[in-house]
């Protein structure tokens, strides 16, 4: 089945499609972009709220996919605003050292971190299904590894020697937070899906 990504991010599309290269799932990249308000409180509600604006749109089922960051000791940060947090930066790098400076104070627990990623399939109004993957670990103190992006750098995944995300690609792809998302979503529409 047919799903239009409900993004113009044409890295995610590919991305995706690896994700379900084994399913009956198979995501495309939307003709134009629709301007969507994420104001949601929950990353299932802004995923909703995409999918649902690419769905009234086209007319055809969607995929909307709403990820973040969550440091649990900074609730007010970060979380469903991850892609918006120190604005004053373009750059993931300064967003990144900021940050690091931001918890510089903070250790043990209060450094715990997890990644969350929340997947929206809308098929029709009455039809619209969410999987949710989560990858735990704790920010780093420093930024490490040149692969990945956004908080890839910074985010150090429990069981992985310290190493960021940045610098486990190979494991990302197979356990990251939107790839257990992808996981639990193929394993509900291989029953579903003709």
């Amino acid at each position: 089945m047919e799903f239009i990504l409900a993004s113009s991010n044409a890295h995610k599309v590919e991305e995706l499609n690896k994700l379900f290269a084994d399913s009956k799932i198979k995501v495309v990249s939307p003709e134009n972009k629709v301007e969507v308000i994420e104001d949601g409180l929950t990353f299932e509600e802004n995923a909703l709220k995409k999918a649902k604006g690419y769905f009234d749109k086209y007319g055809k089922p969607t995929l909307a996919d709403d990820s973040g960051l969550v440091v649990p000791s900074m609730p007010d940060i970060l979380g469903v605003r991850s892609a918006r947090f120190a604005p004053q930066f373009e750059d993931y790098k300064d967003k990144n050292n900021f940050l690091i400076s931001e918890m510089s104070k903070l250790s043990g627990e209060d450094r715990a971190a997890y990644f969350v990623c929340n997947f929206c399939f809308y098929i029709s109004p009455s039809e619209v299904y969410f999987f949710e993957g989560r990858v735990h670990g704790e920010i780093g103190d420093k930024i490490q590894g040149g692969d990945g992006f956004g908080y890839d750098p910074i985010f150090l995944p429990t069981g992985k020697g310290g190493k960021s995300m940045a610098e486990v690609m190979d494991w990302k792809m197979a356990n990251s937070h939107r790839a257990k998302a992808a996981a639990a979503a193929n394993r509900f529409f291989e029953g579903h899906l003709s």
